[in-house]
């Protein structure tokens, strides 16, 4: 396999690198290896596993799986592909700390006692660090909120986490401050012995106007970044369970253009919520994994008005039973500004 420069591909550091699925690879460096004709057809990770021994097999197909290589400037979906003659070029994010640091971050708190903290989270903010998401996380604002008081079960990188919204989902998140609180808090989710409900406003409005979701989620075959309903007959995925019902549809009443949709869970699977409605033909509006398809031309300009720029998906209810008092507890917000805009815009279509 020919490279760049004699005997191996370079590390080159490259300021300017830029890719839509590795938000901080413009602070790393990248890859290179040229492949000539005659050495084509291996399989392509154990391929370049073998050129590039800095990195394992294993973080070589996660990078892929990130859309981080391509090949003559084409992004390469899968490292099972055959080896192909053309320029690779992989993109390898920066190094970033172990241990997350604690960041002045300002949070709305809706409850805290020595055992665990309740917070409304922001759109825009994720629960943890993760590849794009290093800084200005949840956890880095609980371990300057909290001064050291998160429970350690989750390890380095989450502590105190117990569950997760998704970056662009705003609304209601626990966090254990101690390891009596987060065992509990564990043990209530995967009993599913929590109340989670979400306000949606979707594309179009579901029909029946409510019921039950029922499927298994897992990764989707086609695109390892998204998450799918799987068939059953498939080993894969897990159970997933979404109770919805429509609370005002807008629009003509025969044809309506979107809809509030109330979606409880009794399972908690990755982007659950938005596949399940997905899978019905009414998306949220503004996702932009799982949106499939736009809406019509008056919804898409009420999202552009109201300023909406992600999934409208809100968590506005979390009750459980505190871990640790026995007491039960309750917590409701009220959709952020930027969905409380949209449905006052979409009741006047």
């Amino acid at each position: 396999m020919g490279g760049r420069q004699a005997g191996r591909a370079a590390l080159n550091p490259d300021p300017e690198l830029e890719h839509p699925d590795l938000e901080d690879a413009d602070r790393g460096s990248s890859l290179e290896v040229l492949i000539a004709p005659d050495e084509a057809g291996e399989r392509l990770d154990k391929a370049l596993a073998a050129r590039w021994p800095e990195l394992s097999r294993a973080r070589l197909q996660a990078l892929i799986e990130q859309g981080a290589l391509t090949h003559d400037g084409a992004p390469v979906k899968s490292g099972a592909a055959k080896v192909q003659a053309g320029l690779y070029r992989l993109a390898v994010p920066a190094p970033v700390a172990a241990q997350p640091a604690p960041e002045d971050i300002p949070l709305t708190v809706l409850y805290e006692d020595e055992h665990l903290i309740v917070i409304d989270k922001p759109a825009g903010m994720a629960a943890h660090p993760a590849p794009g998401s290093h800084g200005g996380t949840l956890v880095n604002a609980l371990l300057h909120h909290c001064a050291g008081q998160l429970s350690g079960i989750g390890g380095v990188a989450r502590p105190g986490i117990v569950h997760r919204l998704d970056k662009d989902t705003s609304g209601v998140m626990v966090a254990a401050k101690s390891d009596a609180a987060h065992a509990g808090l564990s043990a209530l989710f995967a009993a599913h012995d929590i109340e989670r409900a979400y306000i949606a406003l979707v594309r179009g409005a579901p029909s029946p106007s409510s019921g039950t979701i029922h499927t298994r989620i897992g990764r989707s075959p086609h695109d390892r970044k998204k998450m799918a309903v799987l068939r059953q007959e498939q080993a894969s995925g897990r159970e997933a369970i979404t109770h919805f019902r429509t609370q005002r549809a807008f629009g003509p009443p025969e044809r309506p253009l979107a809809a509030r949709v109330m979606c409880k869970l009794e399972t908690g699977r990755t982007h659950q919520i938005r596949v399940h409605l997905a899978s019905k033909g009414n998306p949220c509006l503004g996702d932009p994994l799982y949106g499939s398809g736009p809406p019509a031309a008056s919804v898409r300009d009420a999202m552009e008005k109201a300023g909406l720029h992600r999934q409208a998906l809100h968590a506005a209810i979390l009750g459980f039973v505190h871990p640790v008092t026995g007491q039960p507890v309750r917590f409701e917000t009220a959709p952020p500004a930027d969905m409380a805009a949209l449905e006052a815009l979409l009741a006047k279509l």
